[in-house]
């Protein structure tokens, strides 16, 4: 009899058998599913990045959860990070505002634009906390979705424009709306 000490002791090996036979007739038709990207992994290609960035764009790797999916990667020295989900609730820009006002009290230089339903940032920190890094962020609220990407850099001088980062979350959002009318 075998016992592994967290199952239950079971009679012979048959029973393993036929539970690795299982998983190997099975194992072909799970993972169809599971090998698809996240969905924010779709939205912009790395090539789209790399002409954006300026840099060779790394592995990216991300996950779906829920109503959102996330996906991130390394541009040259620059991380990115591609968000979507489904926007809950609507503060009027409350939860933001609160955000922005933190880091602001921690010495943080922080600069917003905002056209219509897209909100783009900047975020400079101090010099005791530059090891956070320096971030510019573009976000549009577009079909009930907030799509946003992040773009970090180690220094202020290799900071992405806001320009540059609208332009590709500009570029991720016409993408959804494409795939939106495909299903």
């Amino acid at each position: 009899m075998y016992s592994t000490g967290f199952l239950p002791k079971l009679r012979g090996r048959s029973f393993w058998i036929k539970c690795w036979s299982l998983l190997f007739v099975l194992a072909p038709l799970i993972p169809a599913q599971a090998q698809q990207p996240p969905v924010a992994c779709k939205l912009l290609q790395p090539a789209e990045l790399e002409s954006a960035l300026g840099g060779k764009a790394g592995k990216f790797a991300g996950l779906d959860l829920g109503d959102g999916s996330m996906c991130n990667g390394q541009i040259g020295s620059l991380k990115v990070l591609i968000r979507t989900a489904k926007r809950q609730g609507d503060e009027g820009g409350a939860k933001e505002r609160k955000g922005i006002e933190l880091a602001r009290a921690q010495g943080f230089q922080i600069e917003v634009k905002t056209d219509g339903e897209l909100t783009c940032s900047t975020a400079i920190p101090p010099a005791s906390k530059s090891q956070v890094g320096f971030n510019t962020t573009c976000s549009i609220l577009h079909a009930g979705r907030v799509v946003a990407v992040e773009v970090g850099a180690p220094s202020q001088k290799e900071m992405a424009s806001m320009d540059v980062v609208r332009k590709l979350v500009q570029k991720a959002v016409s993408y959804t709306h494409l795939r939106a009318h495909e299903t």
